[in-house]
C-alpha cells in the first residue's frame, strides 16, 4: 500500500509536524509511567485502526521490555489478568476518551474516579493529553493511509 500523501516531504506537514512531534516528546517526559503510555497508545491505535501506530507502539513497547503476552492482550484487557489496576483504569479512560462519538457523554465520572485513584493530577493531565495526541496521530495516519510494518524502534527519539 502506498500513502496518499508523503508526510515527510510536504512543506506544510513539515511545519505542523515539527510542533506536533515536539508535543509527543514532551508527553514521553511526563510523569505518566512509560509502560502505561505505550499500552494506552497501542489501545487507542487499535480502536482507531491505525496500523502504522500499532506497529510503532508495539515495537517501542517490546524494545522497552514489554512482554509479548501483555502486548497481545491489550485489545482484550478487560478479560486479561496481566494488567495492574492502574493500567486497567488508564486503558478504560483511553477507550472512553477515544470513543467520544460513540459514547455521547465522553468519559464517565466512574471511569474518571477510577483513574484518579491511581494517578495524580499531573499524571491524569498527561493521560488526557496522550489520548488526545494519539487520536490526532491516528486520524492523520488513517486518512493518508500511511503504510505499516517497517517501523524500527527508536526512530523518532
Amino acid at each position: 500500500m502506498d500513502a496518499r500523501l508523503n508526510l515527510f516531504t510536504s512543506p506544510t506537514a513539515g511545519k505542523v509536524l515539527k510542533y506536533f512531534m515536539s508535543a509527543g516528546r514532551a508527553l514521553k517526559e511526563s510523569p505518566l509511567p512509560a509502560t502505561t503510555q505505550e499500552l494506552v497508545s497501542l489501545r487507542v491505535s487499535q480502536i482507531n485502526g491505525c496500523a502504522v501506530c500499532i506497529d510503532m507502539h508495539t515495537k517501542e513497547a517490546a524494545a522497552a521490555g514489554e512482554t509479548s503476552v501483555r502486548l497481545n492482550l491489550v485489545a482484550a484487557w478487560r478479560e486479561a489478568t496481566v494488567f495492574t489496576e492502574a493500567e486497567r483504569a488508564a486503558l478504560e479512560l483511553a477507550e472512553q476518551g477515544t470513543r467520544v462519538a460513540d459514547a455521547a457523554g465522553g468519559v464517565s465520572d466512574t471511569v474518571w474516579a477510577r483513574a484518579a485513584e491511581h494517578y495524580d493530577e499531573e499524571q491524569l493531565m498527561a493521560l488526557v493529553m496522550l489520548v488526545s495526541f494519539m487520536n490526532t496521530a491516528n486520524r492523520l495516519n488513517v486518512i493518508t493511509q500511511q503504510p505499516a510494518g517497517d517501523y524500527v524502534a527508536g526512530r523518532f527519539h
